[in-house]
């Protein structure tokens, strides 16, 4: 693996951290009472209580990691990072630190000691004191390279590889990839970044970060569909938590590596939405790109958002109610749940250049008929758009072919651009007496 300048890890490393895991999983109370928030996997939770508050907590323990089917939470972080170690002992020890820690910092205790901080140096940061959980939720998993570390290669999950390019790709490589994820959600921005933070510190000798993205969802007052950037509801056809559907779409295949059972996979996709282009083109053609309506999310074929899309509706004329590139037909048929975040950098990715510059020539697009000249100030060179995020437990069947049909035809790709990829295996959940990855390594 590439050298960044860090000293490499191989088995055998010891520090305070570790030495605490056990405590810190085991013996810190890492249960929460009656009233908290718990993850949805079924498993039991760890009766003992610690000193946190924990009406404002998930369990970080169960079958399947916290996250995933939890109620979404409306901040998130997204980091990659690559690793630095030779092997999978390594991996296990920077694997068992971070679940040491996640078990800490999601019920809003101090993060455990170091051995990479210098003396006198204190873990905390004061950040986040005073601030509760949020529901803060921290997911992780692994990337295809992970597996090429001594000890793993036999155990690659059957699904998954790096994703094939696509049509519509204009990919950045800075915004993709990545060895390792950490996904982590809160209620509240700066428990968030705290969590980033307090999880940062663990990964010198280990992994240096790739890349990070953030963003945000307006969660509804009455519970209904999050809407994203162009203000269409996302994630309507999203099997419903806690269901069989869910379950059979999800958690991982009977065949599967067996170390694998309770992991799924996360495609994630920055996709950036063109919103000056969008707020100019009238609603009627925003509808049809879609084949929805934006004011209530129902299919130009009914009166409610849940209704079944009704592809062989007519008009008077013989032409399809729902276009043949709208893009409910098109990418309808593969299930997948998707748990995606909003995301608004301003200038700051256009000022950053790079190459190839995914915002190169922002204002080349058609404009309707009859458009008077004009220019948009700046507004093409803007970065907001889609942190997609699609669970699922094959994606050869499920995002690949779905994103196929969507590059080949879709009326809404003339307003996006897919800057971002990246796919992982994300872990198995672990209980009070284990860590992320004990059935792996």
């Amino acid at each position: 693996m590439k050298d960044t300048g860090h000293q490499t890890r191989t088995s055998g490393f010891s520090r305070r951290a570790l030495l605490g895991s056990a405590l810190a999983v085991a013996g810190a109370g890492v249960g929460f009472a009656g009233g908290s928030i718990a993850a949805t996997a079924g498993f039991p939770p760890d009766p003992r209580q610690g000193d946190a508050g924990q009406a404002d907590s998930v369990s970080p323990l169960g079958r399947h990691q916290a996250g995933i089917e939890t109620p979404q939470q409306r901040y998130a972080t997204f980091v990659a990072a690559d690793l630095q170690v030779v092997d999978a002992a390594a991996l296990r020890d920077l694997l068992k630190d971070l679940s040491a820690t996640i078990v800490r910092i999601t019920r809003g205790l101090e993060p455990p000691d170091s051995s990479a901080f210098p003396p006198g140096a204190d873990a905390t940061t004061d950040f986040a004191s005073g601030l509760p959980p949020a529901r803060l939720t921290v997911t992780v998993g692994l990337g295809p390279r992970a597996f090429e570390l001594a000890g793993l290669a036999r155990a690659v999950p059957l699904r998954l590889r790096p994703l094939p390019g696509f049509a519509v790709d204009r990919l950045d490589p800075r915004w993709g990839g990545g060895d390792l994820l950490l996904q982590l959600c809160a209620d509240d921005a700066q428990v968030v970044s705290a969590a980033m933070r307090a999880l940062r510190a663990r990964l010198p000798g280990f992994a240096s970060i790739r890349w990070t993205q953030s963003g945000f969802v307006g969660l509804q007052a009455d519970g209904s569909t999050p809407r994203n950037m162009f203000g269409q509801r996302d994630g309507t056809a999203n099997p419903r938590a806690g269901s069989a559907e869910f379950a059979e779409t999800v958690w991982a295949l009977p065949d599967e590596p067996a170390w694998f059972t309770g992991g799924t996979y996360l495609v994630f996709r920055k996709i950036r939405m063109d919103t000056a282009h969008w707020d100019l083109t009238p609603r009627t053609r925003q509808d049809a790109a879609l084949g929805r309506r934006r004011s209530d999310g129902a299919p130009l074929t009914g009166a409610d958002e849940f209704d079944e899309p009704d592809l062989g509706a007519a008009k008077a004329d013989g032409s399809p109610v729902i276009a043949t590139d709208a893009h409910i037909r098109r990418v309808g048929g593969f299930p997948m749940f998707r748990r995606s975040y909003s995301y608004d950098y301003g200038f700051l990715t256009a000022m950053a250049g790079g190459s190839p510059d995914p915002l190169a020539a922002p204002d080349d697009h058609v404009h309707e008929p009859g458009t008077e000249p004009h220019h948009h100030g700046g507004h093409g060179s803007l970065d907001a758009g889609l942190l997609f995020c699609a669970y699922g437990n094959d994606p050869d069947a499920q995002f690949i072919p779905a994103q196929r049909r969507m590059a080949e035809a879709d009326g809404l790709n003339r307003f996006l651009q897919h800057t971002g990829s990246a796919i992982f295996a994300i872990l198995p959940g672990f209980g009070a007496d284990g860590y992320l990855g004990d059935t792996l390594v």
